[in-house]
């Protein structure tokens, strides 16, 4: 087969490796033909096989298994001629750690480089440019010494509870956590398209131990927000927090396969929703006007609840809070559930809020992009639409209507208008941020309007095909 297919019958036989983890090794290479490593990072945790989380050294490599993927890697990039920094990929079975099979090599600085420099207190970037300006390393395989442990977090601009979906938008608000590294590529005002990577900061933490690195990453993403945009922070959070993973139990299928949920809790949602309420009445509040003649426009002898319909991202049908008192002193109750919440609310700046319920007080970042309340006081962050109570969310989509599930570039278009189409094929392909996303129709259908054509650009939510009738 490989003769009659490609005109040469040799064969490259690839050992399979199941259940297992991706660790990698870290190597600097002079041209002067000194080449070292720097110990290993583990990379297992990741979602589409792309890493999301890496840290170094791994809960698994001993230092006898680490010396022996070292000099590996080594004789590698020495066989090679290598110049400068690259790094050497392993699979390395579960059942067996102490078992390692090559993967690749990417001749490249990495992503996740911070946790290395952090475990070795070297500056990745300068060596490279000491090696690329000629320099001989100044220092040999045994002046590595690795200290305490290092844990990195990439936080995307995606939806993981919609599957990992790329999100664009603007940023409105934009806070780093204290006591943890950060490098981000973002700011208050930057405009985060699906032109380019979703990856929109590093979060790196450092500690004696894994447990401590663990536990102050965990505590830092609660203090990362970006509002405007959605991203990933929620889940990376519940992810460091999980179980397994503080055990050190990975590998690189436990996201897909459900390892912690997607979405935020429901009650963190409902507080979410309490929040973005009462600032529509500080809002009221602070120019003057009587929140209960703005929103409801009359009164009996005391005054009615304001009523605040928030639309939750994905919802068809919006939320609705009454809000009796003022903000500093108020009483929450949803419409069609039972109970109330009583809060005070002070303003502490224009972009947080202090909100105390029952004994526990919480500061809120917020702002308002593009139509839409951000609030967050932990690492998930929450959008709402503010709408009027008898106001169905924006305008309907046509019955049978395709809609992009995520912004990007429409690469093919497969039917024209008037086409009969079978349940399940593929309508138009969407390309973002490097994953490509296949629209197929729900039912046998007529194909009524198409939107699009192939190299356009689309908007979340935009119509892009739209169906008639039933076949059959």
């Amino acid at each position: 087969e490989a003769r009659g297919s490609f005109g040469d019958d040799t064969l490259l036989v690839e050992r399979y490796v199941g259940n297992s983890r991706h660790i990698e090794v870290q190597v600097l290479g002079d041209a002067h033909g000194h080449v070292i490593h720097l110990g290993e990072r583990e990379c297992s945790l990741q979602r589409r096989h792309q890493k999301v989380v890496e840290e170094s050294p791994s809960p698994v490599v001993t230092p006898a298994v680490r010396a022996a993927m070292g000099e590996a890697a080594v004789a590698l990039f020495r066989a090679a001629g290598y110049v400068g920094a690259g790094t050497c990929e392993y699979l390395v079975p579960c059942e067996d750690p102490g078992a390692f099979f090559f993967l690749e090599v990417n001749a490249r600085l990495q992503v996740e480089h911070p946790v290395t420099e952090l475990v070795c207190g070297l500056d990745l970037v300068e060596q490279q440019l000491r090696i690329a300006a000629g320099e001989p390393l100044g220092f040999d395989q045994s002046g590595v010494v690795l200290r305490g442990h290092a844990v990195e977090v990439r936080v995307c601009a995606e939806d993981a509870a919609a599957g990992f979906l790329p999100a664009t938008g603007r940023v409105g608000a934009y806070a780093e956590p204290r006591g943890v590294r950060t490098d981000s590529g973002i700011a208050a005002g930057s405009e985060v398209t699906a032109l380019y990577d979703s990856l929109l900061a590093k979060v790196v933490a450092h500690g004696p131990d894994r447990e401590t690195a663990l536990g102050a990453l965990s505590r830092g993403l609660d203090g990362f927000h970006v509002l405007g945009v959605t991203t990933n922070t929620g889940f990376l959070k519940r992810l460091l927090d999980a179980p397994a993973v503080r055990a050190g139990d990975m590998d690189t299928g436990a996201i897909e396969r459900g390892l912690v949920a997607t979405a935020p809790p429901a009650a963190e949602l409902d507080e979410a929703l309490v929040v973005a309420a009462l600032l529509e009445v500080l809002a009221l509040e602070g120019v003057g006007e009587d929140p209960w003649d703005a929103l409801v426009g009359w009164r009996m002898d005391a005054p009615a609840p304001v009523l605040v319909p928030l639309l939750p991202p994905g919802a068809t049908a919006p939320r609705i809070l009454e809000v009796s008192g003022p903000a500093a002193d108020a009483t929450v109750r949803e419409r069609g559930r039972e109970g109330a919440t009583r809060v005070r609310a002070v303003r502490l700046d224009p972009e947080r809020v202090a909100v105390q319920s029952g004994g526990a007080r919480r500061v809120w970042h917020h702002a308002d992009v593009d139509g839409l309340r951000w609030v967050a006081a932990g690492a998930d962050a929450f959008a709402f639409r503010v709408v009027e109570p008898a106001v169905q969310h924006g305008e309907a989509a046509a019955e049978g209507t395709l809609e992009a599930p995520m912004p990007g570039t429409v690469l093919s278009v497969r039917v024209r208008e008037g086409a009969a189409v079978a349940e399940g094929e593929v309508l138009v392909v969407i390309e973002s941020m490097k994953m490509e996303l296949a629209l197929t129709a729900p039912v046998a259908s007529t194909v009524g309007l198409v939107h699009v054509s192939e190299g356009d650009s689309v908007r979340q939510g935009q119509a892009v095909v739209e169906l008639g009738g039933a076949e059959g």
